[in-house]
C-alpha cells in the first residue's frame, strides 16, 4: 500500500513539474536566463540524463554554452581578477556566453565556428547542448544550432546538474578560443 501511494506522489510531482514548465517563446529567452524552462524545443529532442550518457557513449558532439562570469565592474584597477573554476562533461567544447538572447556578431560566429568544430563540420552528427538545470542558455544555444542547420540537436536541460547527480564524470575546462 505504501509503494503505491509513493508511486502515486511520483506521478502527480511529475505532472506537476511539467505543468508548471514555461511554453516555448517564438522567439529566444532574452532575460532571466536562470529560470524554468520549457519541457521541450521544437525541433530538437530533449534527453535524460541515461540518453545524454548514451550519447556521450556513442560520440556525440556535446557543447557546454555556461556563461563566464563578468569581471566585477568595481573591482579597483590592479585587481587580479580569475575565473572561478567550471567543470563540465568530458570532451564538451565549452564555448561560454553562446546562449544569450540577442548575440554580438563576434559572439554569434564564436557559436558558428565552434559548433562547426565539434561536429568536425557534419550538420548530422549528433549534437547535445547542455549548461545547468533551469538554465535557458542551453535552450537559446539548441534553438540556434537548429537555426544553423544541424539536424540532430539534443537539448539536455538537467545539463552538468544532473550528469553530477548521477555521478558521471566531470572534468574541469577552459573556454574554446576564439
Amino acid at each position: 500500500m505504501r509503494r503505491l501511494a509513493v508511486g502515486a506522489l511520483l506521478l502527480l510531482t511529475a505532472g506537476t513539474a511539467e505543468a508548471a514548465a514555461p511554453p516555448e517563446p517564438d522567439g529566444y529567452r532574452q532575460e532571466d536566463f536562470r529560470s524554468p524552462t520549457p519541457a521541450t524545443l521544437r525541433g530538437a529532442e530533449t534527453v535524460t540524463t541515461a540518453q545524454a550518457e548514451r550519447l556521450w557513449r556513442a560520440g556525440a558532439a556535446f557543447v557546454d554554452v555556461l556563461p563566464r562570469p563578468p569581471r566585477p565592474a568595481t573591482l579597483p584597477p590592479g585587481t587580479i581578477w580569475r575565473d572561478a573554476p567550471h567543470d563540465t562533461i568530458p570532451r564538451a567544447q565549452w564555448l561560454p556566453n553562446t546562449g544569450f538572447g540577442a548575440l554580438a556578431p563576434q559572439t554569434d560566429a564564436y557559436l558558428r565556428h565552434g559548433l562547426a568544430a565539434a561536429t568536425a563540420g557534419d550538420q548530422d552528427k549528433p549534437l547535445v547542448l547542455f549548461c545547468q538545470r533551469n538554465c535557458w542558455m542551453s535552450w537559446n544555444a539548441a534553438k540556434r544550432a537548429l537555426a544553423l542547420g544541424y539536424r540532430h540537436v539534443h537539448w539536455y536541460p538537467d545539463g552538468t546538474d544532473g550528469w553530477g547527480e548521477a555521478g558521471l564524470p566531470l572534468e574541469r575546462a577552459s573556454p574554446v578560443a576564439p
